[in-house]
């Protein structure tokens, strides 16, 4: 029988990233008792220090997987309806007929209509999503700014509304999971951070996942490299950073291990009741903050792999860094993959990202990695 996991492959594949641009990137691909891990590339371009495949990682909106989990299994012990509107348990942070007309599901699956906010937290960011009109500069500015989410969130419930709540198209907007991290801590009494910990981390046995104290990361990892769109040249390292700007809607720390492990524990079950799985599996259209549109379910989106298989997982990205896990809706074959450097496509003259070489290698792995 042909062996379904092709190393070779695999290894091949992970090259071509590096090949192509990208420092460094590792990962971690399973298929049922088969498992493969592999590296290439360097965590430091100054020194040469190599990446390896047991590094920890920002894995950015990987994270609101991780919220929505326990926000979930918050409903199955009946103290959040996820039907119920938002103003019910956050009056004063949704006030009036938005609080009454946006649920609990539409924060979660990015249908409430509620603006994004990084470009008001940011100032050379508002331009987005036209990122020829953006600018770096306020990532320096607050590398170490320690932001209170309570501002962040009235700053994107303030801002002009993108639709009606519950319409279609939504808009993937991090104001959304702020609220549900603000909705964690009413229901649990404690931090969101503490509750994810409790209720998901620690409840799928996950060793090397969890959330930053400060702006520095815990344990082996890579420096997080930067380019925005060819403006930061040669790409900056952004690896010591204050994360309170993302918190429990992009502030998780994790390894490929780690990610494949929870998501192969939630797909069989495992975490949230199946119930729960299958109101996750439910998707809307989305305008993704590529302003491409996507189906997002509840904290999960489908992805197409060979022969047309689904699988369900979740992205992320912080500056410098981004994550991808996969898992095939059976359960069986599994993907993540870490890299290293983040928004490396060039603008050209009419001010669109190019394709870049980084992107044809990654959908080759991707490709590689979700076959079998």
């Amino acid at each position: 029988m042909k062996n379904a996991l092709d190393c070779a492959a695999l290894d091949a594949a992970l090259d071509r990233v590096h090949r192509a641009g990208m420092p460094g990137l590792f990962a971690e691909v399973r298929d049922g008792d088969r498992l493969w891990r592999g590296a290439a590339g360097v965590a430091d371009a100054t020194t040469g220090r190599p990446v390896s495949a047991d590094m920890r990682h920002r894995v950015g909106s990987i994270t609101k997987t991780f919220t929505t989990a326990a926000v979930l299994r918050q409903a199955e012990n009946g103290r959040i309806g996820l039907d119920t509107p938002i103003g019910t348990y956050l009056p004063k942070l949704v006030p009036g007929e938005r609080g009454d007309a946006i649920t609990v599901r539409m924060l979660i699956n990015h249908t409430s209509g509620l603006a994004e906010y990084l470009p008001y937290a940011y100032p050379s960011l508002k331009g987005m999503p036209v990122v020829a009109e953006t600018g770096p500069e306020s990532l320096d500015e607050h590398r170490f700014t320690r932001f209170d989410p309570v501002d962040l969130i009235g700053m994107g419930v303030s801002a002009p509304a993108f639709g009606t709540p519950g319409g279609t198209p939504g808009l993937y907007s991090n104001t959304n999971y702020l609220l549900l991290a603000q909705l964690l801590e009413v229901v649990s009494g404690t931090t969101a951070e503490l509750c994810i910990t409790r209720d998901v981390i620690e409840h799928a046995g996950l060793q090397d996942t969890g959330f930053p104290a400060g702006p520095h990361m815990d344990g082996p990892h890579s420096n997080l490299y930067e380019a925005w769109f060819g403006m930061i040249e040669p790409p900056r390292d952004y690896s010591v950073f204050d994360m309170s700007y993302a918190g429990p809607s992009a502030s998780l720390t994790s390894t490929v291990a780690d990610l494949n492990r929870f998501f192969g524990m939630l797909l069989a079950g495992e975490i949230v009741s199946p119930s729960s799985l299958a109101q996750m599996r439910r998707t809307v259209p989305v305008v993704s903050q590529e302003g491409k549109l996507m189906d997002y379910g509840l904290g999960l989106y489908p992805m197409e792999g060979s022969g047309q298989s689904t699988f369900w997982g979740h992205g992320g990205t912080v500056w410098g860094g981004g994550a991808l896990a996969m898992t095939r809706a059976d359960g069986r074959r599994q993907m993540a993959v870490a890299v290293n450097m983040q928004r490396w496509n060039r603008l050209d003259s009419d001010g669109h990202p190019q394709p870049h070489p980084i992107d044809e290698a990654l959908a080759a792995l991707y490709g590689v990695a979700m076959s079998g």
